[in-house]
């Protein structure tokens, strides 16, 4: 379908517009945007639809790319990022969910190395087990040396993943997984306490039925040695676990999944066994696999009544199962073996979004048990509907190559599927805020939040339902929103009726258990996985931790990934283990900030930074009390950048005398561009200021300064200094857009 001006045309939020020309929309060499939001709709649905040709039994393109363009245009259904970006593009790399096989050899894993560089130029993210890889110390016979084991070749992925620089759309993201039985797993489960490590890779443990029964019991488990296969030694189940949940308490890696039961589920088991996921964890698969995920925007799933529309709902699972089958066809992939695996076993992960939407309109509180029942009822409907468009489509099209042998080669599951999975529940991050709505299945983030628009103007953004109920309700005003954002919560404001406080719940004011129910009920019927993020408050015990991972075994979950706030993001600065509140700092008067005396001499370090305009030195100077003042040199003397450096300079040493937390100097300048998007040198510099904001953060973490690392922990965002939320092993800020896993 050509651009016309009587095509529907998308409803999007300003904040939606402004995330599709900064990520999605097509521009020219210079960077200038060449299309609208609604050609990039029209752009996909035509793309999609095209794949109609490639069968004699097909749908007319014309009409349904008519109905794709509507079903996206009204934000009924997303397709996953790299469809948005890709579809009808020279890259036309569709999935953003690939697993890649790592053996034990140094072509095996050299070679993995090379095929991830491929995916990550292309858009996507990767999983990869590495438990086949020998431990630390074993010996390799070829050379008679030892082995680094796992641990060291994941930094060599890490530094390969640093490296590659994907136009500024997508940044490469990593899943590391590691059986609980391989020898070295004590060094991965400690090995992200250093937050400076692994930065491009979420880590999990890979745990199995028999050590959990160990768990329970208190008793032994045996360590395996991969190479060989016998077992090497027993380690104390029990305490494995606590270093687990000590770690997850920590800063919330590791997370885990349960591997026998990705096996369990596994469609086709004769091709092989399942040893990881993709990088947020919802969607297992095999070596060489890739997944499609799209997602039903939930809140445009309910009638003007207030009740689901089931009708509505069913319509939409069929034209979404068919568009993504159809992705599967056009898709471009990045490398041979995953082509071939991939139309082998065709799946599709039709997953939610707009749940938290959903409820707050149906009036049901998200942390209840009418919402549970309805999470199950609702993902069984969706399942099922989906499952039963895929064997229409195989009669239509034929099933999916590796069918004979698969768990539907029976009268067990219904009769040929073109589709070995049809449901996954993705972090729908970046979609949802395009879609404007709820995040996958999480509770709202926040009723009210405070968006930067201007480096000093702020803007209050309220939740269209809570406005639209407090307007008609006649309890809106302007103070109220600014007193919600400022508070974080609804539940203890007494301007809101009690109502409306019960059904607008977010997801710090409802129990760790309660996520984990959600979790479980919508995981009793999607084919994959789920990702979903368990927050803890603060003050959160370790034991409240460990009840949750085992609630999660106990309810037939596939995976647990918890964050506890706080846990990342330090807003104190602290110095060394000498930890000073904003309170006990002694400079700070109750009238004002004061300036503090420069000592006649001070100890400090320089940095050289990278940069367009070459290299600049920066040097950070410290007192008793922390960060005190701040140099900078450029490699050339003389000229704008030098003189502009210097101001900068200036101002964060002032800023930091009159008592200025560090972290509050680093979010106005990192991220700055006045050069290439993707930036120089080992830190990804984008400019001068960018460079300065860098060397400052890597000063923090070399001195054991535990302030808020933009870029590594997620606590604020890097673009916009907003607040950023951990969702299912993403970083996600809601205020710009900006998305980051791992």
């Amino acid at each position: 379908m050509t651009a016309k001006k009587s095509a529907m045309q998308p409803e999007l939020s300003p904040n939606a517009v402004t995330v599709l020309e900064r990520r999605y929309l097509k521009r020219d060499k210079e960077g200038k945007v060449l299309e609208t939001p609604a050609g990039m709709f029209q752009r996909v649905a035509k793309t999609i639809a095209d794949a109609e040709k490639c069968f004699t039994k097909g749908e007319q393109p014309g009409a349904l790319e008519k109905e794709f363009y509507r079903m996206m245009t009204s934000l009924e259904f997303l397709p996953n990022s790299p469809t948005l970006m890709n579809a009808g593009r020279e890259l036309g790399q569709l999935s953003a969910c690939f697993v890649l096989p790592v053996g034990d050899s140094m072509e095996e894993i050299f070679e993995a190395i090379k095929q991830t560089a491929l995916i990550h130029k292309s858009g996507g993210g990767t999983g990869f087990a590495f438990s086949r890889i020998r431990p630390a110390n074993d010996m390799v016979l070829s050379t008679k040396g030892i082995s680094s084991g796992p641990l060291s070749f994941m930094k060599v992925f890490d530094a390969a993943t640093e490296t590659i620089k994907q136009g500024g759309t997508r940044r490469g993201a990593n899943m590391g997984i590691l059986r609980i039985d391989h020898p070295d797993i004590m060094d991965f489960i400690m090995c992200k306490r250093d937050q400076t490590v692994l930065t491009n890779f979420n880590i999990s443990v890979g745990l199995t039925e028999k050590f959990m029964e160990a768990v329970e019991k208190d008793e032994e488990y045996d360590i395996v040695n991969p190479r060989s296969g016998e077992p090497v030694g027993k380690k104390s189940a029990r305490k494995v676990f606590d270093h687990i949940i000590d770690l997850a308490w920590s800063n919330g890696e590791p997370g885990i999944v349960f591997l026998d039961r990705l096996n369990r589920d596994n469609p086709t088991p004769k091709v092989g066994d399942i040893e990881a996921t993709n990088p947020c964890g919802e969607q297992p698969l095999l070596p060489y696999e890739s997944c499609n995920l799209g997602s039903i925007n939930l809140a445009r799933m309910v009638t003007v009544e207030g009740a689901v529309d089931w009708g509505k709902l069913g319509r939409t699972v069929e034209l979404a199962t068919r568009f993504l089958d159809n992705v599967i066809e056009v898709n471009k992939y990045p490398i041979r073996q995953i082509d071939e695996m991939t139309r082998s076993n065709r799946k599709i992960g039709l997953g939610v979004m707009g749940w938290a939407d959903m409820l707050i309109l149906l009036g049901i509180p998200y942390d209840s048990d009418d919402a549970v029942a309805l999470g199950e009822k609702l993902m069984k409907f969706l399942t099922d509907k989906s499952r039963a468009t895929s064997h229409e489509l195989a009669k239509e099209r034929g099933v999916f190559p590796n069918f004979k042998g698969s768990i539907y080669d029976g009268k067990g599951k219904g009769g040929p599927v073109r589709n070995a999975t049809c449901t996954t529940i993705a972090p729908t991050g970046t979609i949802s805020i395009i879609a404007n709505c709820s995040s996958g299945i999480e509770p709202l983030f926040a009723v009210s939040y405070i968006r930067q628009v201007l480096d000093n103007d702020k803007l209050v953004e309220v939740h269209p339902l809570f406005e639209k109920i407090a307007r008609a309700r006649g309890f809106y005003s302007k103070e109220l929103m600014q007193k919600i954002a400022e508070h974080g919560t609804v539940q203890d404001i007494d301007e809101i009726p009690d109502d409306i406080r019960r059904v607008f719940v977010t997801s710090h004011d409802i129990t760790p258990e309660d996520h984990i129910r959600m979790q479980a009920a919508f995981q009793k019927h999607t084919d994959n996985a789920v990702s979903k993020t368990v927050n803890f408050c603060h003050d959160a015990t370790r034991d409240e931790v460990a009840q949750v991972y085992r609630l999660a075994y106990q309810l037939d979950c596939k995976g647990v990934t918890i964050y506890r706030d706080g846990s990342r993001d330090m807003q104190v600065l602290s110095v060394g283990k000498e930890k000073k509140t904003e309170e006990e700092v002694p400079f700070e008067s109750q009238k004002g900030r004061v300036k503090r005396d420069r000592p006649r001499a001070l100890a400090g370090t320089t940095y050289q930074m990278q940069t367009g305009c070459g290299p600049l030195y920066v040097t950070i100077n410290e007192d008793q009390a922390g960060l005190f003042e701040l140099f900078t040199t450029m490699g050339k003397a003389g000229g704008c950048a030098s003189s502009q450096c210097e101001a900068i300079g200036r101002l964060v040493s002032l800023a930091w005398r009159s008592g200025v937390q560090a972290r509050q100097a680093v979010k106005q300048l990192i991220g700055i561009t006045c050069h290439k998007p993707s930036g120089f040198g080992d830190n990804r510099v984008t400019s001068c200021a960018d460079a300065v904001a860098k060397a400052i953060q890597t000063h923090m973490a070399e001195h054991g300064m535990e302030e808020l690392q933009h870029a590594i922990s997620g606590g604020a965002c890097p673009e916009c200094g907003g607040a950023v939320e951990h969702e299912g092993g993403c970083c996600v800020c809601h205020a710009c857009g900006y998305s980051e896993c791992a």
